[in-house]
């Protein structure tokens, strides 16, 4: 009966770790800040994946970019030393994209459409930001915040799995010791 009621508690507190683990934190975007979007040449579901394709290419290399950058005066400078190497990672992407088509980079006061993100709605208006414009740029787009690096928070967040196994681990332990003591 004893090991039964270790392993009630040992669910019981895995499904609280699961669940206070999987609130929605309210990220809040500071003012000191600078954006990243992506706009889709279209809604088309090729042009969406290109969008995705050159979205990943140049997150990745501006987080190494931006990697040791503590403040935002540095952040704008890193940017602007390096707005050719960012149209040459785009480009770079759209060539093995197969894709010859025309896009803009634009680093400055850009437009941002309104965007709601888990619950929380963030004003639609001009922010100081990167803009890469894929074409005529009529499809949905994508955007985040470069600087601070929120964009990386999602990547490095937990998730289920690795908490559920931690439980079963727990369950799997007393269950074989049970059966041992049993055989």
């Amino acid at each position: 009966m004893k090991k039964v009621m270790m392993i009630l508690v040992a669910v019981v507190i895995g499904i609280i770790v699961i669940t206070e683990n999987n609130t929605t934190e309210e990220i809040i975007i500071p003012n000191d800040s600078i954006r990243i979007r992506v706009i889709a040449p279209s809604d088309s579901i090729e042009d969406q994946k290109l969008k995705g394709n050159v979205k990943r290419s140049i997150q990745s290399q501006l987080s190494e970019m931006l990697k040791d950058v503590k403040t935002i005066d540095q952040a704008r400078e890193v940017l602007n030393k390096n707005l050719s190497d960012v149209e040459y990672i785009v480009k770079t992407e759209l060539k093995r994209n197969n894709s010859n088509i025309n896009f803009n980079v634009n680093y400055g006061l850009n437009y941002f459409p309104i965007k709601e993100y888990k619950g929380i709605t963030y004003d639609d208006g001009y922010y100081e930001s990167l803009v890469i414009t894929i074409g005529e740029g009529k499809g949905d787009n994508w955007w985040c915040v470069l600087f601070p690096p929120l964009c990386m928070l999602e990547a490095e967040e937990s998730t289920e799995v690795e908490y559920k196994s931690f439980v079963k681990e727990i369950i799997d332990k007393y269950i074989s010791v049970s059966y041992t003591h049993l055989t």
